[in-house]
């Protein structure tokens, strides 16, 4: 089981601002819940991340297109959608703390403690009879094993029926069986449970009497549903074919907490793949290893992700799975795979009075087709790259220092370009070397303090190399490159630079392994 590290995330967070990855949102007027703005280091890094998906999706598929919806969209597209009637989080107050709480996300809480417990009773087995422990026959036959797996199945059923009939009763009482304390006052003094619908809603039109009444999007999905038709016609696609979108999302989250985990105003990368009916689980499957494939090349370790079955599957799906991250808070989802069915684009053609099918000139008949679909929060996957790539290490001689040790490819920027004095021709001769670098890569240029403070600055935003120019460069044409990760320095030509950094920061080597 993860075990979770506050600590770091706490020290995540203070990194991110010192930084300039991230900011509180409106800070100079206290902030805004759960809101925040990314600075200029965390804008090239998002925009590098959403650049390695989605040249993932549209350019190693030549059968996923890509497009960029609205965020205003009709109002009656919600409804279609089952988001005005059941778009809801059952939240639970407890009357000490004053602090709220998903009842949901406190039972799962509950079970994986449960798990954790099973476990323990066989790691302690393992030590006890070494090498010829048997762990599943262990698990199948030990009283207090099966005792906690009972449980954990009793509560899973329950938890399963109390959302699907949205009993809100069933929902407190598990909480008061389990016996959940919150986790601030300790006591269990809990409120009714009950529903929150969290989307935003705003008003069109000029005038405040005549305006309708509209929604920001809590998902970028239905904009790609709503242009299902649009897109195949124009552009000449057939089934099986996909349309990915990135965009911006808004979700009033009762209980919005863990930095930019969860955010009311966040980013999502999304495609939706149609398919013959009959077919889905087919490409289910096939995208759960892609995806996975995606986040694994990136290397911050296989152990670090873990798929995740849906117990409570939402009311469009027949199939649904996350790609769960080690975040510093344990594994938390960091993508969504699901089997959505026709769902989508059924209630749409019902809502609209439009057809939303598509005719299969191989089979000679017309469907509505299945969809598979894969999400993932950018704003996560930003979370997941930057707690992953903090290190701190120890350098002796009671030195130390703070590293990012981004892919290279996802670095804000590729390459420091210090010139070792600011005088002597120096720092034309740096300029003359980022001028010939900055087409190909990001660079950033620094003349101030000692060459071993700037080191550390740069290694504190992930840059992967920093280039020296000294007074030798003048002579012979070579520069002192420094690697970012194993701090080894080597004395190159300049003119060699661009060919080894560019194939080296390139997005190209890791989609490669692809």
């Amino acid at each position: 089981m993860a075990q979770q590290d506050e600590n770091l995330l706490k020290k995540v967070v203070s990194h991110a601002k010192e930084y300039g990855f991230i900011f509180p949102s409106s800070e100079i007027y206290d902030g805004l819940g759960a809101v925040y703005d990314y600075g200029q280091n965390g804008v090239e890094l998002k925009n590098n991340i959403k650049e390695y998906w989605w040249q993932f999706m549209t350019r190693l598929h030549e059968n996923i297109v890509g497009i960029d919806s609205a965020i205003f969209m009709h109002p009656t597209i919600w409804k279609a959608s089952g988001h005005v009637d059941a778009f809801n989080d059952p939240m639970i107050d407890n009357k000490d703390s004053k602090k709220r709480y998903r009842a949901d996300v406190l039972v799962e809480d509950a079970v994986d403690k449960m798990k954790e417990k099973i476990e323990k009773e066989i790691e302690k087995a393992a030590k006890r009879f070494g090498d010829s422990f048997d762990k599943a026959m262990f698990a199948s036959t030990n009283a207090r094993v099966l005792e906690y797996q009972k449980k954990i199945d009793e509560t899973n059923a329950r938890l399963k029926d109390a959302m699907a009939n949205n009993d809100m009763v069933a929902m407190k009482q598990l909480v008061l069986d389990l016996e959940i304390a919150d986790p601030i006052s300790g006591t269990k003094n809990w409120t009714d449970v009950r529903q929150f619908n969290l989307m935003f809603s705003t008003e069109m039109g000029s005038i405040a009497e005549d305006a309708n009444k509209i929604y920001l999007r809590p998902e970028t999905a239905q904009g790609i549903f709503v242009n299902f038709l649009n897109v195949q016609k124009t552009g000449r696609m057939k089934v099986p074919f996909g349309i990915a979108q990135i965009g911006k999302a808004f979700r009033n989250e009762i209980v919005a907490r863990q930095f930019i985990f969860r955010m009311r105003e966040f980013e999502q990368m999304e495609m939706q793949f149609f398919v013959k009916p009959g077919e889905e689980m087919k490409w289910y499957e096939f995208w759960k290893e892609k995806r996975m494939k995606w986040h694994q090349a990136l290397g911050f370790g296989t152990e670090n992700y873990r798929f995740h079955n849906h117990l409570n599957l939402a009311h469009y799906a027949n199939a649904a799975c996350d790609i769960q991250f080690n975040f510093p808070m344990g594994f938390k989802e960091l993508e969504g795979i699901h089997s959505r069915t026709d769902f989508d684009l059924k209630s749409h053609e019902k809502f609209s009075g439009k057809k939303l099918q598509y005719f299969d000139p191989e089979d000679n008949q017309s469907y509505i087709p299945y969809v598979i679909e894969t999400s993932i929060g950018l704003d996560r996957m930003f979370l997941a790259t930057l707690s992953n790539s903090y290190r701190e290490e120890k350098l002796g001689d009671d030195n130390d220092r703070v590293v990012l040790a981004l892919p290279p490819a996802l670095a804000p920027n590729k390459v420091a370009i210090l010139p070792l004095v600011k005088k002597d021709g120096l720092p034309e001769k740096a300029e003359a070397i980022m001028n010939d670098l900055r087409f190909d890569l990001r660079c950033y240029y620094e003349d101030k303090d000692t060459i071993g403070k700037r080191y550390r600055r740069m290694d504190a935003i992930g840059t992967p190399y920093c280039i020296t120019i000294d007074h030798q460069t003048l002579q012979d044409d070579t520069v002192t490159i420094r690697h970012r990760d194993t701090m080894k320095q080597e004395r190159v030509s300049a003119a060699s630079l661009k060919g080894t950094l560019r194939e080296s920061c390139s997005l190209t080597a890791i989609l490669k392994k692809l």
